[in-house]
């Protein structure tokens, strides 16, 4: 089943785009000039980190659709890359209910790729911005039961928002709606791991017009706060794999965590 009716709007191909530079970094053709000026720039660990961003957010909704969580709001959606997020749970929970949300009018233009879900699960699309989460929340509930566990995922998305921006704050509102037995995914670029490389990156992104807002451990974990890690902890992306196979180990500067609401 699917849900919405995404109305296009005009896509600015004169600035960089964060969803258009990570389609770019994972191999995709979803991009304009502008973004791969930006992604060629970047050191050859860019594209390692989108890739192991991508298999941690595999793991980790896999493993919450084996536990039984079958409701997703994923919020910085970016443009599809198959598997996506709903053909990942639903094939373990068939009725699963998935809604996307992003800010940019590409992914928009994509979107019927995601709404492309099981005859007895649901799919919707929501064109809107972290920085509103009541408006986010509030679209959801056409396919979302609130009354019910929810897992929240926020993959590679909050870096994007500075500290101006009150970046844990956002994501408290975004959890306060969600009822005990809900989960937040998360994942974020670590300024600390690799230091150098994360200021290299943070200033390529700057010169394409993209603020980057690279946290430490300590400033990511503060958006679990009250909440119950699942082992391993906050580890970096690849050390994240729930009950499946580990992947070989490799450096990253993605820090990851999948964590339950009380």
């Amino acid at each position: 089943m699917t849900t919405g009716t995404p109305i296009p709007r005009q896509i600015d191909t004169s600035a960089a785009h964060p969803a258009r530079v990570y389609d770019w970094l994972l191999g995709g053709k979803d991009n304009y000039p502008v973004d791969e000026a930006v992604g060629e720039k970047l050191p050859p660990e860019a594209r390692d980190a989108a890739r192991q961003n991508r298999a941690f957010m595999h793991r980790a909704v896999a493993w919450l659709a084996s536990q039984g969580v079958d409701q997703f709001l994923d919020i910085g959606t970016g443009i599809p890359t198959e598997p996506n997020l709903h053909q990942i749970v639903q094939r373990i929970a068939p009725t699963a209910r998935v809604v996307y949300t992003d800010n940019d009018p590409i992914v928009l233009r994509h979107a019927e790729a995601l709404l492309v879900g099981t005859a007895d699960g649901a799919t919707d699309y929501v064109e809107a911005d972290v920085r509103s989460p009541a408006d986010i929340i509030e679209r959801a509930r056409q396919t979302l039961d609130f009354s019910r566990p929810v897992a929240l995922s926020l993959i590679a998305l909050m870096h994007f928002i500075g500290d101006d921006q009150e970046p844990h704050a956002l994501v408290r509102n975004l959890l306060a709606v969600l009822p005990s037995g809900s989960y937040l995914v998360l994942s974020h670029a670590a300024s600390d791991l690799y230091p150098e490389l994360a200021a290299q990156v943070t200033a390529e992104y700057a010169k394409g017009g993209i603020r980057l807002g690279f946290r430490d451990r300590a400033g990511v974990l503060r958006f679990f706060e009250g909440l119950e890690l699942v082992g391993p902890g906050l580890v970096t992306a690849p050390e994240w794999y729930g009950d499946g196979p580990a992947p070989a180990p490799e450096g990253s500067g993605i820090y990851a965590a999948v964590a339950r609401i009380p």
